[in-house]
C-alpha cells in the first residue's frame, strides 16, 4: 500500500520491510505520513487533551507489533484500530466523560477534518454544522458512533473501515445505514436514506446523500 507524505508517495510495504530488516529509523516515514490522521482520529473518538499521548503510544505499540503485521494489509486502518483502543483505555483510566466542547476544540485545533475537495462530505461537515453533528453523535451507541466517525470524519472507505473496526464489510454497511437513520432523527436538517444494500456504491450514496441534508438537495424528497 502507498500513502502520500508532504507531496511524495510513501511505499508502506517497503518501509515496513526495511524496519523488519533492521532499519528502525525508517519507521519515522510512517509516523510522519499518518500523524495528522491519527491525531484527528484520537480527537474525534474522545481523547481530548490526551490525543498526542494517545497517538504517541499507538505508534509505539504499532512499531512493537510490526512483526505480526500481515503482509499486503493496509497500514492506516490497522494503525487507527490501535489508536481507537488506546483512546478507549485512556478515557476509561481517566474515569471521565469527555465534554462535547472539549472534543470540538480538539477537532478545531487539529488539521482540517476533511479537505475542501472531499465533496459532498465536506459540505455536510462545514464549521456551521460540526457542533450539531458532534452533539448528535454523542446520542448514538458506540458502534454507530465509530462507523460514522471512520467513514465520514476520517474519510475511510468501506474496506478500510471494516479492517480498522474488525467487522465484516456487511456489518459496516448495515450499521452505517442504521446510524444514518438515527442521525436523521437527531438532526432535523439531515434526512438519511436507506441504501439498497446490494452494492458498496449504493450504500455509500445513500449515506452521503443523507449527510447532505435537505437544504443541499434542494428539497425533501425521500427515496426508498
Amino acid at each position: 500500500m502507498r500513502t502520500r507524505e508532504g507531496g511524495r508517495i510513501v511505499d508502506e510495504a517497503a518501509v515496513i520491510a526495511r524496519v523488519r530488516a533492521g532499519e528502525p529509523e525508517a519507521y519515522a516515514e510512517l509516523v510522519r505520513a499518518h500523524t495528522g490522521l491519527a491525531l484527528r482520529a484520537a480527537a474525534a473518538l474522545g481523547a481530548g487533551a490526551d490525543a498526542e499521548d494517545v497517538v504517541q503510544q499507538a505508534f509505539f505499540k504499532a512499531y512493537c507489533s510490526l512483526g505480526r503485521f500481515r503482509d499486503g494489509a493496509a497500514f492506516k486502518p490497522w494503525l487507527l484500530s490501535i489508536v481507537a483502543n488506546e483512546t478507549r483505555n485512556t478515557v476509561r483510566t481517566a474515569v471521565r466523560q469527555r465534554t462535547l466542547a472539549g472534543r470540538e476544540a480538539a477537532l478545531v485545533e487539529a488539521e482540517p477534518l476533511i479537505p475542501e475537495s472531499a465533496d459532498p462530505a465536506a459540505a455536510a461537515l462545514g464549521v456551521e454544522r460540526r457542533t450539531a453533528l458532534l452533539t448528535a453523535l454523542e446520542g448514538l451507541g458506540e458502534d454507530h458512533r465509530l462507523v460514522v466517525t471512520y467513514r465520514y470524519l476520517l474519510e475511510m472507505d468501506e474496506s478500510e473501515t471494516a479492517q480498522a473496526l474488525g467487522w465484516p464489510r456487511g456489518t459496516v454497511k448495515s450499521r452505517l445505514n442504521r446510524a444514518l437513520r438515527k442521525l436523521g432523527r437527531l438532526l432535523p436538517d439531515f434526512e438519511p436514506r436507506e441504501g439498497s444494500g446490494d452494492s458498496e456504491d449504493g450504500a455509500d450514496a445513500a449515506g452521503l446523500d443523507g449527510l447532505r441534508g435537505r437544504r443541499t438537495r434542494g428539497g425533501g424528497d425521500e427515496h426508498g
